[in-house]
């Protein structure tokens, strides 16, 4: 079988780890392309990234088609369908493209009715842990006809892919069914230190929660998810949307997705992540502060998870 030759599209955080952990595995074929790498604010960023990891970036979808025969789109979750209409007029019966996007299974089915209208081959993915630190190996589930090509494809890469269906959606079921925990979780997390600050409430909280639930180290949980939630609280409720979207489409109210996707939602229209100069600590402490001090700052408007 030849080297794969591969198109990363979009290249913000999920794209340019994986993509520089494929570099670094000695996959010599590799581009990138993300709209925003000529936006006046975002273009940096993107620009430094593709210097870092040795990926160049191509100027247009049809670019990126030319350049690699394996497609990997890596966007948030609001433009799967649009890259993939972007690219679908370059795709032809020898691509493979792949949303690995955290989108909801009916938007993943979206991409597909795209890409194969277009003659080219699908699979859908789902990341199942932060690319940061783990990269190319984050590991990733599968679905679609042609799910074992991808593995074929890049598995001798060091990537971690799982087949788990034939059919298109499975993936995304797992994710966003998971995320509802886990984000979730962080809403709740921060809403409870919140509370608990006005009271200086916290200590005895967690310790409380320790004792229902021993072997959790809470303070550090909080921490950790209030973290999260300050650096990637957009992205996050973007993709609790997607799970609002998911149980809404099979007759489950969204009654705590929606809620998660409010309160991460929020968080991210604060500029949390700015009051910390891009780097917030692991403490649900400062992290509750700073929510204080920056809603006692921002205008009085009416909390809306809209994208």
């Amino acid at each position: 079988m030849s080297p794969p030759s591969v198109g990363v599209i979009g290249f913000g955080e999920a794209g340019f780890h994986i993509g520089r952990g494929l570099k670094e595995a000695g996959l010599e074929s590799i581009a990138a392309y993300d709209l925003n790498a000529k936006h006046p604010a975002l273009g940096e960023r993107i620009r430094r990234h593709a210097a870092e990891s040795g990926v160049p970036l191509v100027d247009s979808p049809a670019s990126l088609a030319e350049a690699g025969h394996v497609l990997l789109s890596l966007v948030t979750a609001d433009q799967a369908a649009a890259a993939a209409r972007q690219c679908a007029p370059f795709l032809d019966a020898g691509h493979l493209y792949a949303d690995l996007n955290s989108v909801s299974p009916d938007a993943k089915r979206e991409v597909e009715a795209v890409v194969t209208g277009a003659g080219a081959r699908f699979v859908e993915g789902a990341i199942m842990a932060p690319a940061p630190g783990r990269g190319h190996r984050a590991p990733i589930l599968l679905a679609g006809p042609d799910a074992g090509e991808l593995v074929d494809a890049l598995a001798s890469f060091g990537m971690r892919m799982d087949v788990v269906s034939g059919r298109v959606g499975a993936a995304a079921a797992v994710k966003l069914c998971r995320s509802i925990v886990i984000k979730g979780l962080e809403a709740l997390i921060v809403e409870s230190a919140l509370a608990a600050g006005r009271f200086d409430a916290g200590e005895r909280v967690f310790a409380s929660l320790e004792e229902s639930f021993p072997g959790v180290d809470w303070p550090r949980m909080a921490g950790y998810m209030s973290r999260r939630v300050a650096i990637h609280g957009e992205r996050r409720a973007r993709e609790m949307d997607e799970a609002a979207r998911m149980l809404d489409a099979i007759g489950i109210e969204p009654t705590m997705a929606a809620a998660a996707a409010r309160v991460q939602d929020r968080c991210a229209r604060l500029g949390i992540r700015d009051w910390f100069n891009g780097d917030p600590p692991e403490d649900y402490r400062a992290i509750a502060a700073a929510i204080e001090s920056l809603s006692a700052r921002a205008p009085a408007t009416e909390d809306s998870n809209d994208g």
